[in-house]
C-alpha cells in the first residue's frame, strides 16, 4: 500500500490511493489535452489562417492559460475530486456545483462515445466487424482497466502518450530543416492587418480547443500526492509543454509548400508527415487511431472520479456512486455508470450533434470555476487575494468572449 494512503483498519469505509506524484498527472494531462485534436485540428486551423497559424495558438494557449491560472489556484485550495463542482459549491453554493459537476461528466462520456465510434469506424475498414460493436468491445476493455486500479489505468495512458508526443516530435523533426528559412520567419512574424485581426479571431476559437484537457488534472486530486502542491504545477506544465508542442508543429505546417491538401485533409497530420518526407502516411494515421484509445481511457476515469465526488460531496445521488472497492480502491460504481452511459450514447443518441454542444458546455464550466475564484478571493483576507479575483474575473471574461465568438462563428458572421 502506498505510504500517502491511509489504512482500512476496522469498519473504516476505504479511500482511493494515493499513488500520483507530478510526472504522471503532466502525462495524464497531456494525454488528454494533446490526444487526437491536433491530430484534426492542424488542417481545419491552416485552411483559416494560413501564415497566421502560429500566431492563432499562441494566442489560443494564452487563453486557455487564462482559466488554467483559475484552476491552479483553486486546485491547490479544494484538492478533491470533482474539482470544478467542489469550486462552484465552495463560491456559489450546492445548485450551481450540481450544474457543473454533471456538465463536466456529460463531456466527459460524450467525448468518449464520439470517440469510440470514431475507432470503431476506422477499425471496421480492417476487420469485417460493425463499427458499434468494435466500439462496445473498446469500451469494455477500457472499463475493466479503469476499474483494476488508477495506477494501472494512468501508466496505460502515460505508454499512449508517449508515442503521441513522440510522433509530434517526428513530425517536428522532419521539419526542422524548413525552419531554417528566414523568409518563413518574417512570415510568421508579421503582425496581422485588421481583416487578418478577424481571421486570427476566428481560428482561435478552433484553436482553443486543442488546449481543453488541463481542467481534468484536477479532478485526480484525491488520487494524489500532496496535492496541494502537486495539482497546480501538473497544470502548468502540461499547459506550457503543450503550447511548445503546438507552436512548433504549426510553425512546420505553415513551411510546408502546397498547404491544400492538409488543409482539407481528414487525416491532416498525417498528409503533412508524407509532404515533408515523401513517404507513407499510414504511420502516422496508425498512431491517431492509438491516441483515440487514450482519449477514451481518460474521459472514463475524469467521468468517474467527478460523480465519486459529487456523491461523496452530497450533490448526487444515490450516493453509492461514491463507493470504493475495498482491495482496487476505485470508484467502482461511478466506473461502471460512465461505462454504461458512453455505451447507451454510442448505440442510441446523435452523439455527433451532442459533441458539438460540448464545447460550450465547457466554456460555461469554465465560466463558472472562474467567477468562483474571483468571489471566494472577494471574501478572502489572505495576502494576493485581490490578484485572484482580478484573474478570477477577467479569466471569465475571456471565457465567455470566446463562446460568443465561437458561437458567432459557427453561424457563419465570421471566419
Amino acid at each position: 500500500m502506498d505510504a500517502d494512503t491511509p489504512p482500512v483498519t476496522g469498519n473504516a469505509a476505504p479511500v482511493l490511493r494515493r499513488v500520483l506524484g507530478l510526472p504522471l498527472l503532466v502525462f495524464y494531462g497531456m494525454g488528454v489535452t494533446i490526444g487526437a485534436g491536433i491530430f484534426a485540428l492542424i488542417g481545419e486551423i491552416l485552411g483559416i489562417a494560413g501564415d497566421l497559424t502560429p500566431l492563432v495558438f499562441l494566442v489560443a494557449a494564452v487563453l486557455a492559460g487564462a482559466s488554467a491560472g483559475s484552476y491552479a489556484f483553486l486546485s491547490g485550495r479544494f484538492p478533491k475530486a470533482a474539482g470544478a463542482a467542489v469550486y462552484a459549491k465552495a463560491g456559489f453554493g450546492p445548485g450551481l456545483a450540481r450544474v457543473t459537476g454533471i456538465g463536466v461528466a456529460l463531456t466527459g462520456v460524450i467525448s468518449a462515445a464520439v470517440i469510440s465510434l470514431a475507432f470503431g469506424s476506422y477499425l471496421g475498414t480492417l476487420v469485417p466487424v460493425p463499427s458499434w460493436l468494435l466500439a462496445i468491445g473498446l469500451l469494455v476493455l477500457l472499463s475493466v482497466v479503469a476499474s483494476l486500479g488508477v495506477r494501472e489505468s494512468i501508466i496505460l495512458a502515460a505508454v499512449v502518450t508517449v508515442v503521441e508526443v513522440g510522433t509530434l516530435l517526428v513530425v517536428i523533426g522532419a521539419g526542422l530543416p524548413e525552419l531554417a528559412d528566414a523568409e518563413l520567419w518574417g512570415r510568421i512574424a508579421t503582425f496581422p492587418t485588421t481583416a487578418g485581426l478577424g481571421v486570427v479571431l476566428a481560428a482561435t476559437t478552433v484553436a482553443f480547443y486543442a488546449f481543453i484537457g488541463f481542467e481534468d488534472i484536477v479532478n485526480m486530486a484525491e488520487e494524489t500526492r500532496r496535492p496541494e502542491r502537486v495539482m497546480a504545477w501538473a497544470v502548468i506544465i502540461t499547459l506550457t509543454l503543450t503550447t511548445v508542442v503546438y507552436l512548433a508543429v504549426a510553425s512546420i505546417a505553415v513551411a510546408v509548400g502546397d498547404r491544400a491538401p492538409i488543409a482539407t485533409s481528414d487525416a491532416p497530420m498525417a498528409d503533412l508527415f508524407a509532404e515533408l518526407t515523401g513517404g507513407s502516411p499510414a504511420p502516422i494515421a496508425a498512431i491517431a487511431a492509438v491516441a483515440m484509445i487514450n482519449g477514451v481511457l481518460i474521459q472514463i476515469v475524469m467521468a468517474s472520479r467527478v460523480l465519486y465526488g459529487m456523491a461523496r460531496e452530497g450533490l448526487l445521488r444515490p450516493s453509492w456512486l461514491g463507493t470504493i472497492h475495498p482491495r482496487r480502491r476505485t470508484p467502482i460504481y461511478a466506473t461502471l455508470a460512465v461505462a454504461g452511459t458512453i455505451a447507451v450514447l454510442l448505440l442510441v443518441l446523435p452523439i455527433v450533434r451532442l459533441a458539438e454542444v460540448t464545447s460550450y458546455v465547457t466554456l460555461g464550466v469554465f465560466t463558472v470555476v472562474n467567477l468562483s475564484l474571483w468571489r471566494l478571493s472577494r471574501r478572502s483576507a489572505e495576502r494576493g487575494s485581490r490578484f485572484r479575483a482580478a484573474w478570477g474575473l477577467g479569466a471569465a471574461a475571456l471565457s465567455i468572449g470566446i463562446l460568443v465568438a465561437d458561437i458567432v462563428r459557427r453561424t457563419g458572421a465570421i471566419g
